[in-house]
């Protein structure tokens, strides 16, 4: 087994207090202009357009069917991942949780404005106040989804909880359990597709791939940026993989 990437230094990104006052103030800037929704996480990589290229690219087999397949978004912000694919078509059930409550608000608001406009399908996706490290499985598993959801998305939620500094009562940070957590979640032959600006490729496989307690997850496909070049490295400025749950 691969040791685990060194951990990163904690933030205040990490913690539930900035996501609380960042939405609080999302939540009020929206209310005086519906037609500010707040930020979309890593829109200048163009991270959502290619996270539903990716799904797309997935849809024809059977179980990501776009009618059918069911989706939840862990750490959904202002919804608007979950409303691209609704967009694009995907109507299967589709959540997005949060453990902010303020940002529950701000996507339930965003989700009413865009009904209340010409998108009568933003009024189906459905969002909950959910803490991925401590909440219930009951609250995510209910309604339908016990033998866990097709596809699981995470963009900079794992990032923000490796920025976290709370340990368990073993003294192991946060990040540490993240993939155990995960595995639940998704259904066997499901997919989670993690996105992060804080880890490689290679970091995200060793989190997520090959360790006791984390989850029986495959490297599945990536999603391609633009590349750059640095000293004759050439990398990218965020990473998205797909994991398969085998």
């Amino acid at each position: 087994m691969s040791p685990e990437p060194e951990h990163l230094d904690p933030s205040e990104l990490g913690t539930k207090e900035y996501w609380n006052t960042l939405y609080t103030r999302e939540l009020s800037n929206h209310a005086s202009d519906p037609s500010d929704t707040g930020t979309s996480w890593f829109d200048d990589s163009d991270a959502e357009r290619k996270t539903t290229q990716f799904l797309e690219s997935l849809s024809s087999a059977a179980p990501l069917a776009k009618d059918t397949a069911s989706v939840l978004d862990l750490g959904c912000g202002n919804g608007s991942m979950l409303f691209a694919l609704r967009d694009e078509g995907w109507t299967g059930r589709a959540l997005g949780v949060d453990y902010s409550p303020q940002s529950v608000a701000l996507a339930r608001q965003v989700a009413s404005s865009r009904a209340a406009g010409d998108d009568a399908a933003a009024a189906t996706v459905e969002f909950a106040e959910w803490d991925i490290v401590g909440g219930s499985y009951a609250d995510v598993l209910g309604g339908g989804q016990a033998d866990g959801w097709d596809v699981v998305l995470d963009k900079g939620t794992f990032d923000a909880v490796s920025l976290s500094d709370q340990r368990d009562q073993r003294g192991r940070r946060l990040c540490e359990l993240y993939a155990g957590r995960i595995a639940p979640l998704v259904r066997k032959g499901g997919i989670f597709l993690v996105t992060s600006c804080n880890w490689t490729e290679d970091e995200l496989t060793n989190w997520f791939v090959g360790k006791e307690g984390k989850g029986d997850f495959a490297v599945a496909g990536r999603v391609e940026y633009r590349t750059f070049s640095f000293g004759g490295v050439k990398g990218q400025a965020i990473s998205t993989l797909c994991f398969k749950r085998v």
